[in-house]
C-alpha cells in the first residue's frame, strides 16, 4: 500500500492554515492549480474528505482533516528540530526565521541593526515582515511577533514574554524656527486608533489651553513621523527612532513622557531551535540597550 509522505502533509498543514487555495500556495510557494490538484489526489488516496470547501471559497477542515493536520503539525516541529541538530552539527545557525512587528518598528528601528545579525550567522535568513496585524503564530504566519502591549490572545502553544519598554517623547521638524515649536499644532490620531496610548496622549494635551490640532490625523505611527518631517505640526514618537531621523528634534523637557511595553512572542514547538534563539536574543539586546540610553537621558 502507497503511504503518504511528508511533501503530501504539508499541503494538508498549508490548506487548514492558509484557509484558502491562494493561501495556500503562498504558504508552498505553489500556484493555486497545484493545491487543488493535490488536495484532490488526497482525496482519492484517502477515499474520504480532509476540507469541506465554503460558499465563500475558504476550506474548513473535517473531524479526519483536524486529525491529520494536528499530527502532521507535530511532523514538522520534530523535522525542524532535526534541521536543527544537523545545523548544529555543522556548527552554524542556519535556516529562515519570520520575524513580525508594527511597521515603523520593522523599518525604522530594528532593520537599523540587521546587518549585525547576519553578519554574525552568515547561514541565517532573516525575514522582516513589517504589518499592524496580528500574525497568528500557530498558523505559523510568523516564527517570532514583536507587539507594543501585553498580547490578549495566542494560546497555550504561544509563549510570551516583557522585554523592555519603548520610550516616547515630542517631536517637531526641525525647520521650524525654536520660538515656533511651542505653538505648533498636534498631529493626532484617526478615531479608529483612539486606543493607541500615544493617540490618548496627544487628545489630552491638544486640548489644554493654548494647545491645537492640526487638521490632519493619521492611522500609524510612520505617517505621523512624515507628517511631522513635513512640518505640518507636533507629534509623540518613539526615541529611539526618531533620534535617528536627521530632520527631526525633541521638544520640551528631556524626561520620557509615554512608555509603551514591547512584549516578544514565539512558539512552544520552536523554543529550543538555535535559529530562533539567535534572533530573540539580538531582540532583547536591541531593546534592552535602547531602553537604558532613552532612561539615562
Amino acid at each position: 500500500m502507497q503511504h503518504l509522505n511528508w511533501n503530501d502533509l504539508r499541503y494538508i498543514l498549508a490548506i487548514e492554515r492558509g484557509r484558502t487555495l491562494r493561501g495556500a500556495a503562498q504558504l508552498v510557494g505553489a500556484d493555486e492549480t497545484t493545491v487543488s490538484r493535490r488536495l484532490k489526489a488526497l482525496r482519492i488516496f484517502l477515499g474520504d474528505e480532509l476540507f469541506w470547501r465554503q460558499r465563500d471559497g475558504t476550506y474548513t477542515p473535517t473531524d479526519l482533516g483536524m486529525a491529520v493536520a494536528a499530527r502532521a503539525s507535530d511532523m514538522e516541529s520534530q523535522i525542524d528540530q532535526i534541521s536543527e541538530l544537523l545545523s548544529n552539527h555543522k556548527l552554524q545557525v542556519a535556516g529562515l526565521v519570520r520575524l513580525t512587528s508594527v511597521p515603523m518598528v520593522i523599518n525604522r528601528w530594528l532593520v537599523r541593526y540587521a546587518s549585525d545579525i547576519l553578519q554574525r550567522h552568515p547561514g541565517l535568513t532573516l525575514d522582516l515582515i513589517p504589518d499592524s496585524r496580528d500574525f497568528d503564530l500557530n498558523l505559523r504566519e510568523a516564527d517570532i511577533a514583536l507587539r507594543l502591549s501585553r498580547p490578549r490572545t495566542g494560546g497555550s502553544n504561544t509563549l510570551e514574554r516583557r522585554i523592555g519598554q519603548l520610550h516616547f517623547a515630542v517631536f517637531a521638524s526641525r525647520s521650524v524656527s525654536s520660538t515656533e515649536l511651542e505653538a505648533l499644532p498636534w498631529i493626532g490620531y484617526d478615531e479608529s486608533m483612539s486606543y493607541l496610548p500615544q493617540a490618548q496622549w496627544i487628545e489630552k494635551a491638544a486640548w489644554a489651553p493654548g494647545q491645537s490640532f492640526s487638521g490632519l490625523r493619521v492611522l500609524d505611527m510612520e505617517i505621523a513621523l512624515e507628517a511631522t518631517l513635513a512640518g505640518v505640526g507636533r507629534t509623540l514618537l518613539p526615541i529611539p527612532i526618531a533620534r535617528a531621523v536627521s530632520g527631526l528634534i525633541r521638544v520640551g523637557s528631556d524626561t520620557t513622557v509615554l512608555s509603551r511595553e514591547v512584549w516578544l512572542l514565539t512558539h512552544r514547538s520552536q523554543k529550543q531551535l538555535s535559529r530562533v534563539k539567535v534572533v530573540t536574543d539580538w531582540l532583547e539586546k536591541i531593546v534592552n540597550v535602547d531602553s537604558q540610553e532613552m532612561s539615562a537621558n
